[in-house]
């Protein structure tokens, strides 16, 4: 958790960094929650449990879960977050995916929404994520039987866009990192970023069409809009000269804010 609340903040604040791509180190993603503990795993009355979680904070006043403050991380980044899942990726393993921006899945993959097979309810905000993602009924088979399901199994339901055989899911990964950084204005990808995410919980498109009016009108002023249109005319590659650290906007509310008390 601080580990990629750290990753995520260092992305986030620095210019050279256009995407991000997450993935899991040897056969796994993440299996999810070490359970070593017995039944004090998540009872937070248990010391060592206690002290772990000590600085941060509380929300409705419960302590924070968490893997609910490292997805909330992951959706505050400005930087499109790319989740190469390369093997399985179970409880907090799979939820932690759900604020990342695309997924791509190993052949190898494997994803669970386990909780209820453990006493509990999905966490990481998940709740909010995965219905979004997947729509309600696919959501709620997976989180109601709590079991593992298969790479195939997670294409067809949409929590992944693409499955690939094990070795090209980097390279796969990396090359629409790429894309995103030869290709696109910074600024444009985070408002963007910023927008589709956010407006995911307005009450009308009016919402949207205040926002998108008030930025086409500011960037169209801009020098990437300037850059994007002549480098088309010219034929050449953009050299956009904006960058989220000096030149972002202050038009959308920052997403997903901060309301933790």
């Amino acid at each position: 958790m601080r580990e990629l609340v750290a990753a995520y903040g260092a992305a986030d604040a620095d210019d050279a960094v256009r995407a991000v791509v997450v993935t899991g180190r040897g056969r796994g993603f993440c299996a999810g929650a070490d359970l070593q503990r017995g039944a004090s795993t998540f009872d937070l009355d248990d010391p060592v449990r206690k002290a772990e979680r000590a600085e941060i904070g509380t929300v409705g006043g419960a302590p924070r879960d968490g893997g609910g403050v490292a997805s909330l991380a992951t959706a505050s980044c400005r930087k499109p977050v790319i989740g190469a899942i390369n093997g399985p990726a179970v409880g907090v393993g799979a939820t932690m995916t759900l604020p990342m921006d695309i997924r791509l899945a190993s052949e190898t993959a494997r994803f669970g929404f386990v909780f209820a097979r453990r006493g509990l309810v999905p966490e990481a905000a998940s709740s909010w994520f995965l219905p979004r993602i997947v729509g309600i009924a696919q959501a709620m088979e997976w989180v109601a039987t709590g079991r593992v399901f298969d790479a195939a199994e997670a294409l067809a339901g949409r929590l992944v866009s693409r499955v690939l055989p094990p070795d090209e899911l980097l390279p796969a990964a990396y090359a629409l990192a790429r894309e995103i950084a030869d290709n696109t204005s910074a600024v444009s990808v985070a408002l963007s970023k910023q927008m589709l995410w956010s407006m995911l919980g307005a009450d009308s498109p009016w919402e949207a069409h205040r926002v998108d009016s008030a930025l086409i009108d500011r960037l169209g002023r801009g020098a990437d809009a300037a850059e994007g249109v002549t480098s088309f005319l010219e034929k050449r590659p953009p050299a956009f000269p904006n960058t989220v650290s000096a030149d972002y906007p202050d038009v959308v509310d920052p997403w997903p804010g901060t309301k933790a008390d």
